[in-house]
């Protein structure tokens, strides 16, 4: 039998930063870790958000906090926030999918699904929306504030089951004291057909947004205003092939234009990502359209799994995926814990008067774990997947991707400006 080791696993991907291993290679209560936000504080510090559990979807899990005081070379032993005491039966109690907002003055909200026990489609999607904040650069954190959620469409017609819903990535700062999130709205089971097929994706999803109007001034969580944006009948939908009626439009990503336009990139069933253009910051949005590598270009290829944008210069973009449409050695488009790698990489230019704004270059290998499973836990197959629930930090000059690895580790990789300079993007 092949016995694992730290050292061979944590190398796989090359990794520049070593942010978290578990404590066991086979399984422990901290082995499952995703969702991965490092952002900038205050003072030079680097803080990191992240969910953690023995396993996705566990009761046990959790919102946990670290900081690094040297650039991310590395970081203090991560230490829950929020969660950590739910219920294991009915998971009530387990926090996920927290998401840091960093104000001017450098307070720190963060903001999580907070689990209830009642469930509508599964148990880490359905939650109300809680919240905590630091006003000592993470050294301390206030009581939890739970926040009320307008109830859509889209929602339980029961007002006593919560949403369905999961922001991903950190808020898009507006610069104008507002911030902008986009989230994965999960439409219930009481208001839609069953699923179309034995996929998890196939669950109807469609796409919205919150924008925190006053969170610059520091207000206490409660006295927070958020505007819900693209509710109802304007969410963005992205139709599942042969499936016109049935949306699967998840995990937006959004950077600024140069004209002052908002750039949301999300995943869908397409076997590409698709893309939606803001022009008024955040209030409407395009309808959504295959993501190419310029106007009339192919498509790129991906599947189901995340392909976040980031913004590494005024204009300039980087996207990573996974340069296929699912359908990725022996797996196909429904069996998203394998064929969730490798990753690539593609340098976006802004494009004035395009109809897709963002243009990009032809894609390079950027890593590959070699589909090693990790953290059997209980006889289950482990996880392969090399998914980017990641996050990205410009240190001087340099972008550095922060990623988990199969869910386990996490990790940070340079992605070196020298590479990106040869990676040109077409002008016409």
């Amino acid at each position: 039998m092949f016995k694992k080791s730290f050292s061979t696993e944590i190398g796989r991907t090359n990794p520049d930063f070593i942010v978290h291993v578990p404590k066991n290679i086979e399984k422990g209560d901290d082995c499952g870790n995703e969702h991965f936000l490092v952002f900038d504080m205050k003072y030079g510090t680097l803080g990191a958000v992240w969910t953690q559990s023995s396993f996705e979807g566990r009761a046990d899990q959790r919102i946990v906090f670290s900081r690094s005081f040297n650039g991310g070379i590395t970081w203090q032993t991560a230490r829950t926030i929020a969660g950590g005491k739910s219920d294991p039966k009915t998971g009530s109690g387990m926090c996920s999918w927290g998401f840091p907002i960093l104000t001017a003055s450098g307070r720190i909200y963060v903001f999580y699904n907070k689990h209830i026990g009642v469930n509508d489609i599964f148990c880490h999607t359905t939650g109300l929306m809680g919240c905590i904040y630091s006003v000592d650069n993470g050294v301390s954190w206030s009581e939890e504030t739970i926040i009320p959620m307008p109830h859509d469409k889209w929602d339980n017609p029961d007002d006593k089951v919560p949403a369905n819903w999961i922001v991903w990535q950190r808020p898009l700062d507006l610069g104008d004291g507002r911030h902008l999130a986009g989230f994965t709205h999960w439409v219930s089971p009481k208001v839609r057909p069953p699923a179309p097929l034995k996929a998890w994706w196939s669950e109807e999803a469609v796409i919205q947004f919150m924008r925190f109007e006053n969170i610059n001034d520091d207000p206490e969580p409660r006295n927070l205003s958020i505007s819900r944006l693209a509710s109802g009948d304007a969410a963005l939908r992205a139709p599942i092939l042969g499936y016109p009626h049935v949306s699967c439009a998840q995990e937006p990503s959004l950077v600024h234009l140069p004209d002052g336009g908002i750039f949301c990139s999300m995943r869908t069933a397409t076997g590409s990502p698709c893309f939606s253009v803001s022009r008024d910051r955040g209030e409407t949005w395009t309808k959504p359209e295959i993501l190419r590598y310029k106007d009339g270009g192919v498509p790129l290829m991906h599947p189901v799994s995340p392909c976040p944008i980031y913004q590494i210069g005024t204009g300039e973009y980087v996207l990573t995926f996974h340069n296929h449409d699912g359908h990725f050695g022996k797996w196909g488009p429904a069996e998203t814990t394998f064929h969730r790698r490798p990753i690539w990489f593609a340098r976006g230019e802004f494009r004035k008067d395009a109809k897709q704004p963002v243009w990009f270059s032809d894609p390079l290998l950027l890593m590959d774990n070699d589909g090693i499973p990790l953290n059997n836990i209980d006889g289950s197959p482990g996880r392969t997947d090399l998914a980017m629930y990641a996050s990205l930090t410009i240190s001087s000059g340099e972008p550095i991707l922060w990623y988990p690895e199969r869910k386990f580790f996490l990790l940070g990789k340079k992605i070196w400006r020298e590479r990106l300079e040869i990676m040109e993007v077409d002008k016409k």
